[in-house]
């Protein structure tokens, strides 16, 4: 998986810095749930997103360079994956993420092989 899955396009409108926590995240196809946290850290860039209700509770890490797109007046992160992609997704491993490169390829490898 390449290191742009775990950057932030420069197309999104992401400045480094911003405090993303608490917009609504969606994917292609509706709203997947809200961020949770978030690091711009390079090469391991990513939104730590709770789906809440809609797949009872489960925190999903979803790689920075899936981001399309950042509206900071709405307060929305588009993501390039479905519902059903992130629904399938890895749950996300809090004691693993941090430093963990093969926690990432694992996800990268997911993510890369689910192309929206």
């Amino acid at each position: 998986m390449s290191a742009d899955m775990w950057g932030y396009l420069p197309t999104t409108g992401y400045t480094a810095g911003s405090s993303l926590i608490g917009y609504k995240v969606e994917a292609t196809d509706g709203s997947i749930g809200k961020v949770d946290k978030h690091s711009d850290d390079v090469g391991a860039s990513h939104l730590v997103v709770d789906t809440g209700v809609w797949i009872f509770g489960k925190h999903v890490l979803i790689p920075a360079g899936l981001v399309s797109g950042i509206d900071t007046a709405e307060e929305r992160i588009y993501v390039d994956r479905t519902k059903e992609q992130i629904k399938n997704a890895p749950e996300f491993d809090k004691d693993k993420h941090a430093g963990d490169a093969g926690y990432r390829d694992e996800l990268g490898g997911y993510y890369g092989g689910h192309r929206a």
